[in-house]
């Protein structure tokens, strides 16, 4: 065999297997892989579980690390409900986007709760613009309906900085937009909105501290937080039940 040609083989598996490599190297924000970005993964096996147990009653709560830390917060709102958590830390709402037909509609839920764009804000999987960001959570919002799950969208809590990216500015005044936006959606649509907001704004656009957060986190809820976000969001539930 020609040497020319063996070496291009060589090179070609060598390139092969950097590619490989590089799969389950490189840093996906959300927990996910080159060739599984929005970590679809994480929840299958539970899925499956899931999708073979009927509950009518049953609730999915999409979301980022605020959704996936209420359970360790707050274990029992989750075990005595019917609720399934798919929180992510460091999700965006692409990423959820993707992941919504596994995570939520395939477990036939009667209502899903969505509380998400935060990390897009934070420029977590890169810049997003405040329009598309509510898009996405509009789109989620258009795939329940489609299926016949009813819909929560929920405000994105207070913020005024993030620790892990203090670059971005203006958070709070980002955080108010956003929220502007769906919550317009939410009326124009017939859609319950959960304000977490209102019940959490220290008056300047960030959680309370200590109250609801700690001073160096400024972005996620401490156990006192969650019990206020469940004083909201229990009631609609209820009432929808």
């Amino acid at each position: 065999m020609n040497k020319y040609l063996i070496l291009l083989i060589i090179s070609f598996n060598f390139l092969g297997c950097k590619t490989e490599n590089m799969s389950n190297q490189v840093f996906i924000q959300g927990g996910g892989t080159l060739d599984d970005w929005a970590n679809i993964s994480k929840f299958a096996e539970s899925n499956e579980k899931l999708m073979k147990e009927v509950d009518k009653s049953r609730v999915v709560f999409m979301g980022n690390s605020i959704t996936e830390g209420w359970s360790n917060f707050d274990p029992d709102f989750f075990i005595n409900n019917p609720f399934i958590n798919r929180g992510i830390s460091g999700q965006t709402t692409p990423q959820m986007l993707i992941r919504f037909k596994p995570d939520v509609v395939n477990l036939k839920p009667k209502s899903v709760v969505i509380l998400a764009g935060i990390n897009d804000i934070a420029g977590n999987t890169g810049p997003m613009k405040i329009k598309n960001i509510a898009e996405n959570i509009f789109s989620m919002s258009e795939i329940a309906k489609a299926n016949n799950i009813d819909v929560f969208i929920c405000s994105v809590l207070p913020a005024k900085a993030f620790p892990w990216s203090p670059s971005i500015k203006n958070v709070a005044e980002k955080v108010i937009k956003l929220n502007s936006l769906l919550q317009d959606y939410c009326l124009k649509n017939n859609i319950q909105y959960v304000d977490y907001h209102a019940k959490m704004d220290d008056g300047n656009g960030g959680l309370k501290v200590p109250e609801h957060t700690t001073e160096d986190d400024l972005v996620h809820p401490n156990k006192d937080g969650y019990k206020v976000m469940e004083s909201v969001i229990l009631p609609l539930l209820d009432t929808n039940s």
